[in-house]
């Protein structure tokens, strides 16, 4: 707090509260270890071929059926051969394959592939294509998706009740695990995210009522902790985690009210405080210069009188009441 413009002084400077940086706020390590994997269970490419590819040779097959009934000429009262049957069999057999494996591939999604209860591959391919009919299919969003969390509840390192709302960015970077190694990964990442946010913010708390020590309203720093254990944790799942930020942190509706009152009283005597240092640090440099430049000259009972009614002057004019005299 600078003092009056009308007393410059060169120490006002050193009433200026320091203001705690990103780096100031304590990052919260991941200590422990995350969820295991299954190392085998790893996404790769799933058999797939292009759709012109399987539409041709469906078409094919059903060039050749019309072939071998026109050569019988069955209409005629001809009867076919067993070679001839054969190949309508086999022909029709490779049209229904051909066409049945038919898929359209969405940009953003993808197949999951499976036969028998074992992983087969991932398919990525848009546009038309062909997949085998016999395994068994399952589509997956694989687009960069974002969540907002329900008001969570937690408490900071007073042991304060907050509620916070998180903000997830994030996608499925390896399908087969976000299918495989966990029941519901969507329902798997809703819990992570208000475990992770439980663990994080009870490590600082919510205002600094005295002084200017590392709080939760750092939002930057609070944020990157919470990233980096969320994806942390997300990681053995195949989900990919970009971004995971409070949107919201307040005090729960019952304390709420009473740390309003807490907060308006430490403000309050801030400013008291910075008024008063200002006050006196205009007095000293008024004293001083009417002192040195041999204005007036004081013994200390005509000082004390001089430094209580400049300070009682300056204090008034800066808005604070005026102190009471003491006997």
């Amino acid at each position: 707090m600078s003092s009056p413009s009308s007393v410059p002084s060169a120490k006002a400077s050193r009433s200026v509260p320091s203001v705690p940086s990103a780096q100031a706020v304590p990052a919260v390590a991941v200590s422990r270890r995350p969820p295991p994997s299954d190392p085998d269970l790893v996404e790769r490419p799933g058999p797939a071929v292009p759709g012109w590819l399987a539409v041709l040779v469906g078409l094919t097959a059903l060039a050749g059926a019309a072939t071998t009934l026109w050569r019988a000429r069955p209409l005629s009262g001809a009867q076919l051969l067993p070679w001839q049957w054969a190949a309508l069999a086999g022909c029709a057999v490779v049209a229904v394959v051909a066409f049945g494996g038919l898929t359209r591939g969405r940009t953003g999604s993808a197949w999951v592939l499976s036969l028998f209860g074992r992983y087969r591959g991932t398919v990525r391919r848009t546009g038309l294509a062909w997949v085998s009919p016999f395994v068994l299919r399952r589509r997956i969003d694989v687009r960069l998706r974002h969540w907002r969390s329900e008001p969570i509840a937690v408490v900071d390192a007073e042991g304060s009740a907050l509620r916070v709302v998180v903000l997830v960015v994030w996608s499925v970077r390896d399908t087969a695990r976000a299918l495989f190694s966990v029941d519901d990964h969507l329902g798997y990442l809703r819990e992570q995210v208000e475990a992770a946010a439980a663990r994080v913010l009870s490590q600082l708390p919510a205002d600094a009522f005295r002084g200017d020590a590392p709080t939760l309203r750092n939002a930057e720093a609070v944020g990157d902790a919470l990233t980096r254990m969320l994806a942390a944790e997300c990681r053995p799942v195949g989900i990919a985690v970009f971004s995971a930020q409070p949107t919201r942190i307040e005090y729960a509706p019952e304390v709420a009210a009473a740390m309003q009152r807490r907060q308006i009283a430490a403000l309050d005597a801030k400013h008291r405080d910075s008024v008063l240092t200002g006050v006196i640090d205009a007095v000293d440099d008024t004293v001083t210069r009417l002192t040195t430049r041999g204005l007036v000259e004081l013994d200390d009972f005509e000082r004390q009188a001089l430094v209580k009614d400049l300070t009682v002057a300056f204090y008034t004019r800066r808005g604070g009441p005026a102190p009471q005299n003491q006997e």
